[in-house]
């Protein structure tokens, strides 16, 4: 279950990782479209960021762009941000990549949880980082953050569906 909105504008998600500059911005762009294809888009805001500042304003991971530009979508609009706890306040859902980033987001809440939680294949666990291996890993970070996303655009759409359509 989704928590409601915290206020009557868009609903606002974030998504986090280490660096911001692997999975959450794959996750980021993969969601945003999903989003906009479900034409969902103007009434969900999604942002990303990471529990530690070392990419600061950088681009994506260049594996990680070229993984998303290959299933046909376009990266260059991210720069890595660093999540700040106030974001908490301003944000509907905080969706943490591993159990590592949730606990540096202070921990599992109502408004804050894993991003695989709303996985239909393997809920609850982990997006591997594939920041220290091979094309293989940001090829199934892609597939599960594809899977995932569509499952939580079902999800905004089956519990928030009148809420959504109001903004």
């Amino acid at each position: 279950m989704l928590p409601s909105p915290r206020t009557s504008g868009r609903y606002r998600i974030a998504l986090v990782c280490l660096g911001n500059i692997c999975r959450s911005p794959m996750a980021h762009v993969v969601l945003e479209h999903a989003l906009e294809e479900a034409g969902l888009g103007d009434a969900v805001e999604v942002t990303s960021a990471g529990t530690g500042g070392w990419h600061e304003g950088n681009p994506m991971d260049e594996r990680a762009a070229a993984t998303l530009v290959a299933a046909g979508l376009d990266p260059r609009a991210h720069r890595a941000r660093t999540f700040d706890a106030t974001w908490h306040d301003h944000h509907d859902l905080v969706l943490a990549m591993d159990h590592t980033n949730l606990r540096d987001v202070g921990g599992r809440d109502e408004r804050t949880r894993l991003f695989r939680d709303f996985d239909p294949v393997d809920p609850g666990d982990d997006v591997p980082d594939p920041y220290y291996g091979g094309r293989s890993g940001f090829e199934e970070v892609l597939r599960m953050v594809e899977r995932t996303s569509a499952s939580i655009v079902s999800t905004l759409r089956h519990e928030l569906g009148e809420e959504l359509a109001r903004t």
